[in-house]
């Protein structure tokens, strides 16, 4: 049974325990766009070594004359395949990263009932709460719903 000293010690190890898997969470989402983003940059720079290769390759002026539209159209199919590709992985990113958010709410959540739970007197523990939300309320009666309403 956890002792009233504890809980404060045990709801910030709970706390901190949240803190520290969002942030990981937000890390790993960093370094997937990360990657995703040097991705793009690298297949642009393959893109434009192929193209002055290219260039460098035409042995005449008719040769050199078809590489714009060749280019374009090339170019255009392989945008709206990249688009394509970049648009599923970004969603996959943020499904990840939703999903992990998610599983860190609630085992934070499983986690800080155990710790309200394992407390032994609530009324001792509840009091100083109490005492507290009867000041909020004092300052601001809409918070508990009396007198001076917020929608005006």
């Amino acid at each position: 049974m956890t002792t009233q000293s504890d809980l404060a010690l045990n709801l910030y190890k709970v706390n901190s325990e949240l803190q520290l898997r969002i942030s990981k969470l937000v890390m790993e989402n960093w370094k997937k766009w990360l990657e995703l983003s040097t991705r793009v940059v690298d297949d642009g720079i393959a893109e434009s070594q192929a193209r002055v290769e290219q260039l460098l390759r035409a042995q005449d002026w008719a040769a050199l004359s078809t590489l714009p539209s060749e280019t374009f159209w090339r170019l255009l199919q392989q945008r709206m395949g990249d688009s394509n590709l970049t648009n599923h992985i970004a969603a996959n990113v943020q499904a990840h990263f939703a999903k992990g958010l998610q599983e860190a709410i609630q085992v934070w959540q499983q986690d800080t009932a155990r710790v309200l739970g394992g407390v032994g007197d609530m009324g001792a523990v509840s009091q100083p709460w109490n005492d507290i939300m009867e000041q909020w309320g004092r300052l601001w009666p809409w918070a508990e719903g009396k007198g001076v309403t917020r929608d005006k």
